[in-house]
């Protein structure tokens, strides 16, 4: 492993994203771009290879959905690739909806669709505390001969508000209102939200990481 370090230190390389989330695509491509490393690294999408499979996400935990979409991807492209499995869980809710957050509504459903069966669920909770919610974030990057070579987290604290608010972001980014803020996450400018989103703090981790062993 040590070996094969030395060998891609200092050489342009591609790193996949593995996701088809356009809207993760967009805050990891923007995010390297504000970090400057793009100059030593390509970064591909699912759109650069033939026939990327989907990849099913059986496992009750971030961590270990991300790693497999990562280890996937990486084996059906070889190359070294990324990937993030995150969402929002609301305590209330006993951590729902959790990994099920982009299909929280149906396999079929929209993020309007998922947005809309969380604000019915917490019609009934008033107080702060019981709308009281987090954003989570477990990313990880895993090389096709050597495994995984780093993983980190990220998490974002706030509630739920009671309508939807802005027009920038995705998913639940409308309805969560990060701590100690009056805006939604979808009200914020784009590097407003990487400093403060559970996937900018993963990403700036990993940023980290790969601008030290391969830029």
């Amino acid at each position: 492993m040590v070996d094969y370090f030395f060998n891609n230190v200092k050489r342009k390389m591609n790193i996949v994203i593995a996701t088809k989330n356009k809207g993760k695509i967009k805050e990891i491509k923007d995010f390297f771009k504000q970090e400057n490393i793009l100059p030593g690294i390509k970064l591909l999408t699912s759109i650069d290879f033939k026939d990327m499979p989907d990849i099913e996400e059986g496992s009750s935990s971030f961590f270990k959905n991300a790693k497999l979409k990562a280890q996937k991807t990486a084996e059906f492209t070889g190359c070294i690739a990324i990937a993030d499995d995150s969402g929002l869980t609301v305590g209330t809710l006993n951590g729902a909806p959790g990994v099920i957050s982009s299909r929280y509504a149906g396999f079929n459903a929209s993020d309007s669709d998922n947005r809309k069966k969380l604000l019915e669920e917490l019609k009934l909770y008033n107080e702060p505390q019981k709308r009281s919610a987090a954003f989570v974030c477990k990313m990880v990057l895993w090389d096709p001969q050597a495994g995984m070579l780093k993983h980190t987290s990220g998490i974002c604290r706030g509630s739920i508000g009671f309508i939807e608010k802005g027009t920038n972001g995705f998913g639940y980014d409308s309805i969560f209102i990060p701590e100690g803020r009056s805006q939604t996450m979808a009200e914020i400018s784009d590097i407003e939200k990487n400093m403060i989103s559970h996937r900018g703090k993963a990403l700036k981790k990993m940023s980290d990481y790969i601008k030290k062993t391969f830029c």
